[in-house]
């Protein structure tokens, strides 16, 4: 409740120093999907893209893309994308809100981060391997830990927030709304923003983050997984 009340009052510079267009840019939508690993242990779900893709290869991001005209809005692309990306099950979730919108200029997407409460946890998987290599669900604790905190430098100069866990680095968009939420509803502490490194030039040799299982969709995560580890750049 916290987040919702905070974000009826969210504007776009909350999120991003990036202004979006008023005209212009492909509309498209991310789902970013909150669930919950037991009492007051949140998680979200997060894909890893596949290390061939020819754009945002091997990068960690929310369920998401393009809209399509029979998308009634932005849910409904959320929704449809996380069930062709992942085989999630659109009745599993709960809309709770819309996000400012984002414009990503690399791909000149104007981007709506959906809020969704996943209510009905189910074992999800990649459909499209050679869209999306990996899919699991991170809790909020590894998130908020400063140890997996960082800020990743651009080769523009640009610098933003990220985050080191589980073999992955995430950064760009998903780190910036990750980030602005972990804020917004009181889940952040202290954390070393002095902390900077450079872009990795190819994507890192990520381990294979924990799937989503009957066992994780249920609550109850396996622990032999490797603990570990804005704005998009103009």
């Amino acid at each position: 409740m916290p987040l919702l009340t905070r974000l009826r009052s969210a504007r776009t510079a909350d999120f991003t120093r990036l202004s979006t267009p008023a005209r212009g840019g492909r509309p498209s939508a991310v789902l970013v999907l909150l669930g919950e690993d037991g009492p007051d242990e949140p998680d979200v779900l997060l894909l890893q893209r596949a290390a061939t893709l020819r754009t945002h290869a091997g990068q960690p991001a929310f369920p998401g893309g393009a809209a399509d005209p029979g998308d009634a809005d932005a849910p409904a692309t959320a929704l449809r994308e996380a069930e062709e990306e992942v085989g999630l099950d659109p009745t599993s979730v709960t809309v709770l809100t819309q996000l400012p919108q984002q414009w990503i200029p690399v791909s000149n997407f104007v981007v709506t981060p959906v809020l969704g409460w996943w209510h009905r946890p189910h074992p999800v998987h990649p459909r499209e391997p050679a869209e999306v290599a990996h899919v699991t669900r991170i809790p909020f604790r590894e998130l908020v830990d400063p140890d997996n905190r960082l800020q990743i430098r651009h080769p523009s100069g640009w610098v933003g927030p990220a985050f080191q866990l589980r073999g992955m680095l995430v950064w760009g968009f998903t780190a910036g709304v990750l980030a602005t939420l972990l804020d917004m509803g009181g889940w952040s502490g202290p954390w070393p923003i002095d902390r900077i490194i450079d872009l990795p030039p190819t994507p890192p040799a990520n381990t294979v983050p924990e799937p989503v299982t009957e066992a994780t969709a249920a609550g109850h995560r396996t622990t032999d997984s490797p603990p570990a580890a804005g704005d998009q750049p103009p």
